[in-house]
């Protein structure tokens, strides 16, 4: 049975979205995207992974963030995603923006990790098959690589652009001093940084805090973006899903921690934590929101944060947190509250 009937976007999916521009670049991303780090592997229904690319981008979200190593096994959300793009996208390629990685554990050998200029443009062709592309939209160094130089790493990253692989680039997890470092090489090279792609959320705050991740730099992370005219697009802002209602109550035997707990652990889910979240429950209904929509509106509050990544295991799950991307921003006594209730104890 052909699990891809002929599909047409809705007519109104621009109306649905709110979009900002990545720092000072050209380049406007949805406030809320879509990441394939889950639910997009081998072992994931084909029929909802469609349902859900397919309304993400009826309500907006342009943005589909992957990785070389996403699946399981490595490589298969990419291929997931390739399928799906055959089948129903490839008409809106240029509405798209879709995003790669290399920088983790990848093959076997020298060549399949770390962020030298063998492994990234290696993997980024390998990716480009997988899903059937001709170039990404956004091709990130997914992590420092103490033993590559930054020279190196960098000029991979210019290399792709100017050989059309990629039109923009960025970067994941570095700290600030590293940022700003990357940031001054690809400017002189004259391939800007466009994008950096931190973890962040309520319960972890390390892109505020200045020299942070052993950073040299005494600026924060966010500090760094800034001056450089850098956009950001944060992972986790809910926390592996500790930021909603759904383990309030205890781990449900469904969940993802109940299966695997790789991801989000028991031990995360202290009394101390699911405190903060329960505190947090009378602010996001003063606001008709859930506790999932407030996460991501205050990660995304001030206009620092381009952009969030979220995951979604169901089309309800994906529309509750794609709403988040059209809300009112909070207001100063909402982050106030806020800032009360990360403050609470068991």
């Amino acid at each position: 049975m052909d699990i891809h009937p002929a599909y047409q976007a809705d007519d109104d999916r621009y109306s649905r979205m709110t979009y900002a521009r990545s720092g000072t670049s050209g380049l406007k991303l949805p406030r809320i995207s879509l990441g394939l780090w889950h639910n997009f592997g081998d072992t994931n229904d084909r029929r909802t992974q469609r349902d859900m690319l397919r309304a993400a981008f009826d309500h907006g979200v342009t943005h589909f963030d992957l990785a070389n190593n996403y699946g399981p096994p490595y490589g298969a959300a990419e291929a997931s995603f390739g399928r799906h793009f055959a089948a129903d996208w490839r008409p809106y390629r240029d509405e798209l923006l879709i995003s790669s990685k290399a920088g983790y554990d990848m093959w076997p050998g020298p060549y399949g990790d770390g962020g030298s200029r063998k492994y990234l443009i290696s993997s980024l062709d390998q990716s480009l098959q997988r899903m059937g592309l001709d170039y990404v939209d956004v091709f990130y160094s997914h992590r420092r690589d103490p033993e590559t130089p930054l020279e190196e790493t960098m000029g991979a990253l210019d290399h792709i652009v100017r050989s059309g692989k990629a039109l923009y680039v960025g970067i994941s997890s570095y700290n600030a001093a590293d940022t700003a470092r990357a940031s001054e090489i690809l400017r002189d090279l004259g391939t800007p940084l466009t994008l950096h792609q931190p973890r962040y959320s309520m319960l972890d705050r390390w892109i505020e805090e200045p020299g942070a991740h052993d950073s040299a730099d005494a600026r924060s992370l966010q500090d760094v973006l800034d001056a450089e005219g850098v956009g950001s697009i944060v992972f986790s802002p809910l926390e592996q899903g500790l930021l909603t209602s759904r383990y309030l109550d205890g781990i449900p035997e469904d969940s993802r921690v109940g299966k695997d707990g790789r991801y989000l652990s028991s031990d995360n889910l202290a009394p101390d934590r699911l405190a903060k979240v329960r505190a947090l429950a009378p602010i996001a209904e003063g606001r008709g929101q859930s506790i999932a929509q407030l996460a991501l509106s205050w990660v995304l509050r001030g206009g620092r944060v381009t952009s969030a990544i979220v995951g979604a295991s169901s089309v309800e799950q994906l529309l509750g947190t794609v709403a988040a991307g059209s809300a009112p921003d909070l207001t100063a006594d909402e982050v106030s509250a806020v800032e009360q209730a990360l403050a609470a104890t068991a």
